[in-house]
């Protein structure tokens, strides 16, 4: 049984089980994928002008949008600043208002915590792709590495991607607070 929702998003379905079992879990990550612009939000704005000014103050280093509350978000992070000795990477929580807006720009719901971003001037990538653009910003053997993994095709690099991002409260805990 399939359940159509009204959304700004074309063709945005939610799948319910036959056994009426539905997890949580599942239908609030695909809630926050397709949420609709609430009163708050502007609707029509252009956001990478809106955010034009993170790349024009003389810093154009792309940044990493990650769940600040995340512990293996946080280790990721620290990894990716242990490994970037020249410093070409900025971090942004994506619970931060600097966040939700580049969200925005990368055209995801501005609450959508459910992917690491990698925003660059101008273009974003999300999930693995974002992955493994992190990994050429990095130091040897991490850009031959992400060259390897490209050939890995999209659907299965996402797959593997996905459980993780879905399970990493569960196997790493949150955080009380953002440590970055």
């Amino acid at each position: 049984m399939a359940l159509f929702l009204a959304s700004p998003v074309p063709y945005a379905r939610l799948q319910v089980p036959l056994s009426g079992k539905v997890s949580r879990r599942k239908v609030s990550t695909l809630a926050t994928t397709i949420s609709r612009p609430d009163d708050k939000e502007e609707v029509g704005v252009d956001w990478v002008k809106a955010t034009s000014n993170f790349f024009d103050q003389g810093d154009s280093r792309p940044i990493m949008l990650f769940d600040g509350v995340c512990n293996l978000c946080n280790g990721g992070v620290k990894f990716v600043r242990d490994n970037d000795r020249q410093r070409r990477m900025r971090f942004e929580p994506l619970q931060s208002e600097s966040g939700k807006k580049l969200l925005q720009r990368s055209k995801r719901a501005p609450d959508d915590i459910s992917s690491v971003v990698l925003v660059e001037k101008d273009r974003s990538y999300i999930k693995s792709e974002a992955v493994l653009k992190i990994m050429e910003y990095l130091n040897l053997p991490f850009p031959q590495l992400a060259l390897f993994l490209q050939f890995v095709p999209l659907f299965i690099r996402d797959f593997v991607y996905d459980n993780v991002a879905d399970n990493r409260y569960n196997i790493f805990g949150r955080a009380e607070s953002c440590e970055i």
